[in-house]
């Protein structure tokens, strides 16, 4: 690992601000290659306009940072002064500085479902990523940005949509036919500030790079057609997205059902970080090992009773950003449902149901130490108190291809484990 000053001499640097006709030529490259994806050369609208912006943005983040770092596992880490970070290119942000850190954090009700685990969530929450492993972090006043490269925006299937769920991306009330598939656990019928739980972390199996597999937190209003509104985070393997099989932290949101609003991590004007250790897309490391040692990470999305902004905590500790509340319409105000668990895309490859693995690749009655799980699964009530998920109900798409059990203890609250191999004899 190594890190330095930033500057325009950089060679990663230069080779992803190659001129964009070579660009094309790489694309066009790629397309005749048996072992990649078929790409279109982007059209010389909107596509190309796209990726300029991209490659600017980029650019703009390496001059305006005071520090870069060499991850070992190849990727780039930008420290941007955090009045620079993509989110200020917001009009409604251009000029400000981030917010200040709320004071009044959501509380633990007293003898609720997983109140003991207040103690345990505060060591350790801060998780291990391969960036930051030999002890690095950016300096105070800056943070984290990872370089987007060419390469990256080239995986995509289109430069207007790098960043950014497919359109036919949704939560598991709506998504039967759309290719995505859930095992999860979710509440609804109320008004929901929040939610929190901890889920370990899988080096899941990927078998397409047009595929993903993902475990997280979703925090919805809306009524599932094109006005649903979104805030997500947890860990995904997207080789699409990262170039790679590695588990990385994620973020992301929405304001009309994955159509033309939102985006991962900090692609966009959205998410404001505040955080200067935890770099949002890179890959959390070490991992949970199947009947072996297991890790796992604490997430709290809640909203600000003052000052209406929702904020993205780790555990009981620190707080990573925060989205801005006028992004939203119906999460301005609540949510009406949280959902808790694993997604994966299916492109039925070979006209079979495909490999892709969701959680540890095991199926939930394979159980501890083997199967992937959420434990302490709460929710934040109208009066900024975590309490637990009353009424979750758990629910599978296929059950023959990922799976979902859940329960009760006074260690875990209400947890469940899930997910599963993919294709099996059960999953043709």
């Amino acid at each position: 690992m190594a890190s330095s000053s930033c500057g325009r001499k950089d060679p990663i640097v230069i080779a992803s601000l190659v001129p964009f006709l070579l660009i094309l030529l790489v694309s066009s490259s790629a397309a005749a290659s048996a072992s990649a994806k078929k790409k279109v050369p982007f059209r010389a609208g909107d596509e190309r306009d796209a990726y300029r912006r991209i490659m600017a943005r980029m650019a703009r983040m390496e001059k305006d940072c005071n520090k870069t770092i060499q991850s070992p596992d190849g990727d780039i880490i930008h420290c941007v002064p955090s009045h620079r970070q993509p989110a200020f290119d917001h009009p409604k942000l251009r000029g400000q500085m981030p917010e200040e850190e709320p004071v009044e954090r959501p509380r633990f009700v007293n003898g609720g479902a997983g109140a003991g685990q207040e103690e345990e969530d505060q060591e350790g929450v801060l998780f291990r990523q391969a960036w930051s492993d030999g002890g690095e972090r950016c300096p105070e006043g800056t943070v984290p940005v990872r370089r987007t490269t060419a390469r990256d925006v080239l995986r995509a299937s289109s430069p207007r949509r790098f960043g950014m769920k497919p359109r036919a991306s949704n939560v598991r009330r709506d998504s039967t036919s759309s290719g995505h598939e859930h095992a999860v656990g979710y509440v609804t019928g109320d008004q929901f500030y929040g939610a929190k739980a901890s889920l370990n972390v899988w080096s899941a199996k990927v078998a397409s790079a047009a595929e993903f597999s993902l475990s997280q937190i979703w925090v919805i209003s809306g009524s599932f057609g094109n006005d649903l509104n979104t805030i997500e985070a947890g860990w995904q393997v997207s080789p699409e997205l990262y170039g790679d099989s590695n588990p990385r932290f994620f973020t992301y949101w929405t304001t009309d059902a994955y159509q033309e609003t939102g985006c991962y991590n900090l692609h966009c004007s959205g998410f404001v970080q505040t955080n200067n250790r935890i770099a949002i897309g890179a890959a959390i490391s070490p991992t949970s090992v199947y009947n072996g040692r297991q890790f796992d990470i604490s997430l709290l999305i809640w909203k600000d009773p003052h000052r209406g902004n929702w904020w993205l905590q780790l555990g009981s500790g620190p707080l990573v950003g925060y989205w801005p509340s006028f992004l939203f319409t119906h999460l301005g105000g609540h949510a009406n449902m949280v959902q808790f668990g694993g997604e994966v895309v299916n492109t039925r490859p070979s006209g079979s149901h495909t490999p892709t693995q969701m959680g540890s690749g095991h199926f939930p009655r394979e159980g501890s130490n083997r199967a992937a799980y959420f434990r302490n699964v709460q929710v934040v009530d109208g009066d900024n108190s975590l309490v637990p998920a009353a009424a979750l109900r758990l629910v599978a798409d296929h059950p023959g291809c990922y799976d979902i059990r859940g329960g009760y203890n006074r260690a875990w609250g209400n947890y469940f484990y899930y997910g599963g191999p993919g294709r099996n004899v059960h999953c043709p």
